[in-house]
């Protein structure tokens, strides 16, 4: 075999070590920045905030530097709380009505709170250790808190309870586990270790005092005929409890009232802070997106360490050198991170101007390509930014990603929005009769003739993405 050398061209692609940092930086959050950046800030000695060292320099350089300045100058200075106040883009649905099968209602509407610092277990836990329960009857009930889920029902049939238990305990009968059954539901919150839905609400209907209108009706409507109250059968209900239509319009209400997830109060704080990477303001007739002065971190490099090694760079320091290259190049990433964010922001404010005029319904259609070209930009870059990025408007927070939109052609020849496509169909809806809602099909055929051409079963889909239940769910009793 003869040996030979060859010489061949080629391409590859090669992404340094500071491309690889403005990538990631660039799809990161704000919140996740900043916590990249903190512990980029205890790595690199070479690098630090602005603030921090004006801070400190104003504090040594003022004359009346007293503890009463000092406390002075920390206080934080008042915020515009619309800058930080979430809003959301649309209203959050109902509990999903009474029906056992998960079907909407909106008229119903329950805001679920939450108590920090003690899990729903805790809670029944604590309420246990002070009952006057013997030993065997506490480890029952014990058993029982544990197969509860976060909604505080029951996940498991008591005979499979029993069952599993019966390994562990002896003589276990099946009504001693009924009896730990009623201890546990008598605990706080009403309405926890229920098996079902029907039987969550009607533990909490009969806690209520005997003379609270219509709980009889309602506590029968909960036990025996959920669905067909989910099914809104008016004329069957009305036949079988013997009622008029007001006591069924108030059995209903008062089981609206109810809490269908009596455990779900219970347990962390999820609650989840958004810091706005833009604004949005109307200046002189334009609309113009700025950036958040208190989402951008300032930073610099220190210069102490600095001045240090331009003094003994030939004496060593190759680590200090290193580390102020990759200060320098933070610095210049994060500028970059900041710069893009602001050009893509510009060119959706430019393309839905209309939006901030008119709202939902004036959006137009919008593809990453369109602003790819735009900026001069890969569409992979544009979708990094606009994940996670969020644009403060008069109308409220909304993500980078809420301007894009999928597009329905028109009678005209033109192209809709799939965003108001759905803002339209919220309003046909919000404006409907409750006696006689519109199907899915008059939905389409109302649209088309406002010259959207859409089928049926699109608007189906529209309206499930928006929690709506059908037109059936939504008769007024």
């Amino acid at each position: 075999m003869k040996h030979s050398l060859q010489l061949k061209l080629g391409q590859h692609l090669t992404l340094t070590p500071q491309l690889q940092q403005s990538i990631r930086l660039l799809q990161l959050s704000t919140l996740e920045l900043n916590q990249e950046l903190e512990q980029i800030l205890q790595d690199n000695p070479l690098l630090e905030r602005e603030e921090e060292d004006e801070a400190r320099q104003e504090a040594v350089d003022s004359p009346t530097h007293t503890a009463e300045a000092e406390s002075q100058n920390t206080e934080v200075a008042p915020r515009d709380t619309a800058d930080t106040e979430p809003v959301t883009a649309q209203d959050d649905s109902d509990w999903n009505d009474y029906s056992p099968s998960g079907s909407g209602d909106d008229e119903g509407d329950y805001a679920e709170g939450s108590i920090a610092g003690s899990t729903l277990r805790e809670h029944l836990l604590n309420q246990l250790i002070v009952s006057p329960l013997t030993l065997r009857d506490r480890t029952l009930v014990a058993a029982l808190i544990d197969d509860l889920d976060d909604a505080g029902l029951l996940t498991q049939p008591l005979a499979d309870i029993t069952a599993s238990l019966q390994t562990e305990m002896e003589e276990l009968e099946p009504e001693e586990l009924e009896t730990a059954l009623k201890h546990l539901q008598n605990m706080d919150p009403t309405g926890v270790g229920a098996r079902n839905l029907a039987e969550c609400l009607t533990l909490q209907l009969r806690a209520l005092p005997p003379d609270t209108p219509v709980r009889d009706e309602a506590m029968r409507l909960t036990t025996h005929y959920l669905d067909l109250l989910a099914a809104r059968d008016v004329g069957k209900l009305k036949k079988v409890l013997g009622i008029d239509d007001p006591t069924l319009r108030a059995a209903r209400s008062l089981i609206l009232s109810l809490n269908p997830r009596p455990g779900a109060a219970f347990g962390a704080d999820d609650t989840h802070y958004v810091i706005p990477d833009v604004h949005v303001r109307k200046v002189k007739g334009m609309w113009i997106a700025s950036l958040n002065a208190d989402a951008m971190p300032k930073l610099r490099v220190n210069r102490v360490y600095a001045d240090i090694l331009s003094r003994h760079r030939e004496s060593g320091g190759g680590q200090l050198a290193s580390q102020l290259q990759e200060a320098r190049w933070l610095i210049k990433n994060v500028q970059q991170r900041f710069d893009t964010i602001l050009r893509v922001s510009q060119a959706i404010v430019d393309r839905q101007k209309h939006f901030f005029e008119h709202g939902e319904v004036a959006m137009r259609p919008l593809v990453l390509r369109e602003i790819a070209d735009t900026v001069e930009l890969h569409e992979s870059t544009i979708s990094r930014v606009t994940t996670q990025k969020f644009m403060m408007t008069p109308r409220g927070l909304y993500e980078l990603k809420y301007f894009f939109g999928s597009h329905v052609s028109t009678d005209n020849g033109g192209a809709c929005s799939s965003t108001a496509i759905r803002a339209l169909i919220k309003q046909l809806i919000a404006a409907e009769g409750g006696k006689k809602p519109l199907s899915d099909g008059q939905l389409a055929e109302v649209l088309s003739q406002q010259g959207i051409v859409v089928a049926r079963r699109t608007v189906a889909k529209y309206r499930e993405s928006m929690q709506i239940p059908p037109a059936n769910m939504r008769r007024a009793l």
